[in-house]
């Protein structure tokens, strides 16, 4: 298989720091106890013997709580899993056919498929290689009669990505044979997005527009690459990602999707399906093409979008997101197509896929922190977070812990136990927002210079006690958008305007609680960027990291900026307005405002005008 990295074992890395205490926010809240108040997820289940939902839902709450469980070590979480995988396997007819018998859709055995792998990867259960080989014995034998169809038509890659697991197990041709069948049902997902992508808001239900379907479609490139090797692949990710950003590509670096495919404005939303799906997309194709860059895309969602999507304590979330959030209330909007409870946090917002969905996010993308080199035995890092791997490299046993509060830092260190010494390269991914990468072995300066793939490689003999720490600097910078309208970055971090928030329980919430998040500040404010060196030049303060990493309260990094209102910038159907074009001229005083993380802001202004403000006699204020 064409695949330039591997996967490590789930279970080999150990979250740590913040990223811990985030997936323990997981684990307390959403995940841990959906399944007492989502009858959906209950007892009833199809997916556990019931008589109640047989499509997705199930499958989905375990992409997420099986990964979850294993990188807590969580024994709670593990007995619910296991309940959920003794019954998928148990269900298994003499055909090769599972699950339940009331509904017969491919689409969520996909997902269920990616469920028992990642249970065997982590428990070594040799029930599920032969149980796969069954099912796709049954795909084979059914396919042409019954094709793919609806959502699985556009979703086939998380079936062939189950067929090349067991194909790296047990290398019988039957199972590319079956890959091959499974791509020529699926769409054809660069034709589209390279020549055919609709350059403005989608006004009719279509697949392809969809965006989950959109982020899953992603996907198909780095499949290619699995089944034949090609690099060309790589170019045609490019393609389809270059032209998103063109016409529905948003400040944050995601592309707009509520729930269809909504243009470039800032007041268009981003479904949580969507994003999590995406880093699921980012991840895969990590694997395929070793490629650093993916690895800060991946960042990007999961420090800004993934953060956001839920509340700080991960009790609810949002069907859809916006990058100028100045409120999340029941009201009209401009959505593609949702209800007016889009963008409250809340248990079951618009529609249940995201609640299923949600669950996945975190655990996959620590699960995704460190990949193996295939070429050479080693190790390189996708994304950066505090944790710990153990492995075996070499014929050594390996530990390196990764020490560090990145995004909210720029400096990460990597201690290493080996249990004898051991000779491999490891690969530091350096990201192409960083200019002056700075790197040091035990206490002496080496060269950080990356390759083309954005990656470079550390080769040497590894013994314990061995200490490497990186550090990228994070320059503060701007994003430039229509209008002349700007964003802030910093690093990995998207740096937005807060808005005060007035967190008001809705009548009569469901599940853990839901709320609308009304503002208890102005939000029209434009940056001041000339003068003194403009915003490059503005301070970053760093504290530590709180208990609750994406709060409001204690964030832990703000740059110190400037700005002025822009009382000509109005609500327009419940959102932030279109922004008018910048520079905007204005008599309104120039004040101090802080910029935090679009994470720890769930109201907020991410995509800002400028301004110059002039005094009363027309002299600019500097």
């Amino acid at each position: 298989m064409g695949m330039r990295y591997e996967p490590v074992r789930l279970g080999e890395i150990r979250p740590e720091g913040w990223l811990r205490r985030q997936l323990e926010l997981q684990a307390a809240g959403l995940t841990g106890q959906v399944e007492d108040v989502w009858p959906d997820l209950g007892p009833s289940s199809a997916w556990r013997g019931g008589d109640g939902e047989d499509w997705e839902r199930g499958p989905y709450y375990l992409d997420g709580l099986v990964p979850l469980a294993h990188l807590l070590g969580d024994e709670e979480l593990l007995r619910k899993a296991g309940a959920w995988i003794e019954w998928i396997l148990g269900s298994q007819g003499a055909d090769g056919q599972f699950g339940p018998r009331t509904n017969d859709d491919w689409w969520p055995r996909m997902v269920a498929l990616k469920v028992l792998i990642q249970h065997a990867d982590a428990t070594g259960d040799d029930r599920v290689p032969g149980f796969l080989a069954r099912y796709f014995t049954f795909q084979l034998a059914h396919l042409a009669d019954r094709p793919l169809h609806s959502w699985g038509a556009y979703r086939a890659t998380e079936n062939v990505l189950a067929a090349l697991w067991l194909y790296g197990k047990d290398p019988d041709p039957n199972w590319l044979k079956l890959s091959e069948q499974l791509m020529a049902q699926n769409a054809d997902w660069v034709g589209y997005l390279t020549g055919e992508l609709i350059t403005g808001r989608a006004t009719v239900f279509d697949h392809l527009t969809h965006g989950p379907n959109v982020a899953m479609g992603l996907k198909v490139p780095a499949v290619r690459a699995m089944l034949d090797g090609n690099a060309r692949h790589w170019d045609d990710l490019r393609a389809c990602q270059e032209a998103l950003d063109r016409w529905h590509g948003q400040v944050h670096g995601m592309f707009s999707g509520d729930e269809w495919l909504a243009g470039r404005e800032a007041y268009q939303g981003i479904e949580t399906c969507q994003v999590v799906e995406y880093l699921y997309t980012l991840e895969q194709s990590g694997l395929a093409f070793g490629e650093g860059e993916l690895g800060d895309m991946a960042e990007l969602v999961a420090f800004n979008h993934l953060a956001a999507s839920c509340d700080p304590h991960m009790k609810a979330h949002q069907y859809h997101q916006q990058a100028n959030q100045i409120a999340a209330s029941v009201t009209e909007r401009r959505w593609t197509h949702s209800s007016d409870d889009a963008n409250i946090f809340g248990f079951e917002p618009h529609y249940g896929c995201c609640l299923a969905n949600v669950h996945q996010g975190w655990p996959k993308f620590a699960a995704s922190l460190w990949m193996r080199t295939r070429e050479d035995d080693g190790l390189a890092v996708f994304a950066y977070a505090p944790s710990t791997l153990a492995t075996r490299l070499g014929g050594a046993d390996v530990t390196i812990e990764e020490s560090t509060d990145y995004p909210f830092e720029d400096t990460i260190r990597f201690g290493l136990t080996v249990s004898d010494p051991v000779a491999f390269a490891l690969r530091l991914r350096i990201p192409r927002w960083c200019e002056a990468p700075e790197a040091r072995v035990n206490g002496e300066s080496v060269t950080v210079a990356p390759g083309p793939d954005g990656y470079a490689a550390l080769e040497r003999t590894w013994t314990t006690g061995d200490l490497v720490e990186l550090r990228l600097p994070m320059a503060v910078r701007r994003v430039r958008r229509e209008r002349n309208a700007v964003g802030v970055r910093l690093g990995p971090l998207v740096m937005v305007l807060p808005i005060e928030e007035e967190w008001r329980p809705l009548p009569r919430p469901v599940g853990l609680g839901e709320w609308e998040v009304l503002p208890l500040s102005s939000w029209n404010y434009a940056l001041h960027v000339r003068g003194q060196g403009g915003l490059e030049n503005w301070r970053v303060e760093r504290t530590p990291v709180p208990e609750v990493p994406f709060g409001p309260e204690q964030v832990p990094v703000t740059i110190h900026g400037r700005g002025a209102r822009v009382r000509s910038w109005l609500l327009e159907e419940g959102s932030a307005g279109e922004l008018p074009d910048s520079p905007v001229v204005t008599g309104s005083p120039v004040v101090d405002r802080d910029l935090v993380p679009y994470g720890c802001a769930r109201l907020r202004v991410a995509e800002l005008p400028t301004v110059i403000s002039v005094e009363s006699d027309g002299r600019e204020v500097l």
